[in-house]
C-alpha cells in the first residue's frame, strides 16, 4: 500500500479475484467493452495465461478511500514484450547496451488483445479527473521507486492520452484497420461501394471457397458446445505451430471465457461434407455496435478460407446485426483489399532515464512523421468508390 494524502491508498492487487466482480465492474464506463470485465481478466488469471512464469506479472492498480475502491488501472509487470502489439524491442536493446535493465517494465494493458479503450477505471459517482491524476501519479512513482525502467499505456481513449500526455508520458501513432458499416443492407450493397478492382477480388476469393463446397455454421456463444470450443482450439493452436511459435492462450481459457462470458462470443466454423476444417471467432459488443476479430485457424489449407471465415462471414454477421464497427485486428495492410479503412490509435510511454526518454522522444516524433505519410498514403488507395456511400 502507498500512502496518500488525505484518506486515498493506492495498492497493488497481484490477483483480480481477491475484488469481488461486481465492484471491478461498477468501475467500467459504458463504452468500456468486454474485455476489461472481470469475467476476461480474471479468467486470464485462473488459467495462468498471465502470472506465473509467463512473464505477465499481475499488478493491478487500485485507488481506494477508507476502503472503498473508486479507481483502477489494469496493470502487469512485464519481463518481455510479447503480446502486446507495440514493439519497443530496439528501446530495451539500446536501454541495455546502456548497462541498464529494461526489464521488467510496468505495463497497462488488456494482455494478447489490440483493442483501444479506457485505461483508467473510475467510480462513476467522483471526481474522474482526481481520481485519473492520482492513478497516473501513482503509476509513476510505483516506477521510481521500484527502479523500473519504464511504463507503457497501451491503446488508450484519446482524452486518456491527452491527460497522460500532460503527465509526462511520450505519445506514439499505431495504424489499424476497421470495417464501418454504412447502412448495408446486405453484402452485395457493401461490394457496390467498392472499387471495380476490390470488388472483383472479394467476388472472385468468395467464389474459390464456395467451388471447395465449404459451407459455414455461425454458433453463438450462447449455444456453442465444448466440442465446438475444443474444434476452435484446435484451429488456434495450428495457426501459431505453423508460424513455429505456442499460442498464448490455451483450451482452459477458452472454455472458461465461454462460460463467464457466453453473450459476447460467435464462433465462425468453415465445414466441408458436414467436416469442420476451419474457425474464426468474434467477440461482440452488442451495447457499443461493435465486432472484434480475434483469431483464425485452419486444419487443412484451402485457397481465400482465411478470408472468408475471418473477414466475409464476418463483415456478414455485422451486416445482419447491424454492427457499426468490425475490428480486424492489428496489422495488416491485406485489409484494406476487402474493405476495411486504416485508423490511427495511440499508446502512451514514461522513460525513467531522462536522457534515454530525451532519445525515445525524438524516435517518436519521426516515427509520428512516417506514419501520417504512411496513412496519407493508404488513403490514396481507399478501397471505397467516396468516403461516403450511396445506396
Amino acid at each position: 500500500m502507498v500512502a496518500q494524502p488525505g484518506s486515498f491508498q493506492l495498492e497493488i492487487l497481484d490477483r483480480l479475484s481477491d475484488i469481488p466482480c461486481q465492484n471491478w465492474n461498477a468501475l467500467l464506463p459504458t463504452d468500456a467493452g468486454p474485455f476489461l470485465r472481470h469475467e476476461f481478466l480474471s479468467a486470464l488469471e485462473e488459467t495462468r495465461c498471465v502470472g506465473g512464469n509467463t512473464g505477465w506479472q499481475v499488478a493491478h492498480l487500485l485507488l481506494k478511500d477508507h476502503d472503498q475502491l473508486i479507481g483502477a488501472m489494469p496493470l502487469y509487470l512485464k519481463q518481455h514484450s510479447y503480446g502486446e502489439f507495440v514493439f519497443d524491442w530496439s528501446w530495451a536493446q539500446a536501454y541495455e547496451q546502456q548497462g541498464m535493465a529494461y526489464f521488467p517494465k510496468a505495463l497497462c494493458a488488456i494482455p494478447f488483445t489490440p483493442v483501444q479503450g479506457p485505461r483508467i477505471l473510475c467510480n462513476k459517482n467522483r471526481d474522474h479527473q482526481l481520481i485519473e491524476e492520482r492513478l497516473i501519479k501513482g503509476l509513476k512513482t510505483l516506477v521510481m521507486q521500484n527502479n523500473l525502467s519504464s511504463a507503457h499505456i497501451l491503446f488508450p481513449i484519446t482524452l486518456e492520452a491527452n491527460g497522460f500526455k500532460k503527465n509526462g508520458f511520450m505519445l506514439r501513432d499505431s495504424v489499424q484497420f476497421h470495417w464501418h458499416n454504412q447502412g448495408f443492407e446486405n453484402f452485395e450493397y457493401f461490394l457496390s461501394a467498392l472499387t471495380m478492382k476490390r470488388r472483383k477480388n472479394i467476388r472472385r476469393e468468395r467464389e474459390q471457397v464456395a467451388r471447395e463446397s465449404i459451407c459455414f455454421r455461425h454458433v453463438p456463444g450462447i449455444f456453442s458446445t465444448v466440442a465446438d470450443w475444443e474444434f476452435f482450439y484446435r484451429c488456434y493452436e495450428n495457426t501459431y505451430l505453423e508460424h513455429r511459435s505456442n499460442p498464448y492462450l490455451n483450451l482452459a481459457f477458452f472454455k472458461l471465457w465461454a462460460q463467464r462470458m457466453p453473450e459476447n462470443l460467435h464462433l465462425i466454423i468453415a465445414e466441408r461434407n458436414g467436416s469442420p476444417i476451419a474457425a474464426s471467432m468474434l467477440v461482440v459488443d452488442a451495447e457499443n455496435s461493435k465486432a472484434y476479430g480475434r483469431y483464425w485457424g485452419a486444419i487443412e489449407h484451402v485457397p481465400c478460407l482465411h478470408f472468408e471465415t475471418a473477414y466475409y462471414q464476418a463483415i456478414e454477421y455485422c451486416i445482419s446485426n447491424k454492427i457499426k464497427t468490425f475490428e480486424g485486428g492489428a496489422q495488416g495492410e491485406h485489409k484494406m483489399a476487402r474493405g476495411f479503412l486504416p485508423t490511427t490509435i495511440q499508446s502512451a510511454h514514461f522513460i525513467a532515464d531522462p536522457q534515454f526518454a530525451k532519445a525515445v522522444q525524438h524516435f517518436l516524433d519521426r516515427e509520428h512523421q512516417g506514419i501520417g505519410a504512411y496513412v496519407d498514403e493508404l488513403a490514396e488507395h481507399s478501397p471505397l468508390k467516396s468516403t461516403k456511400v450511396q445506396l
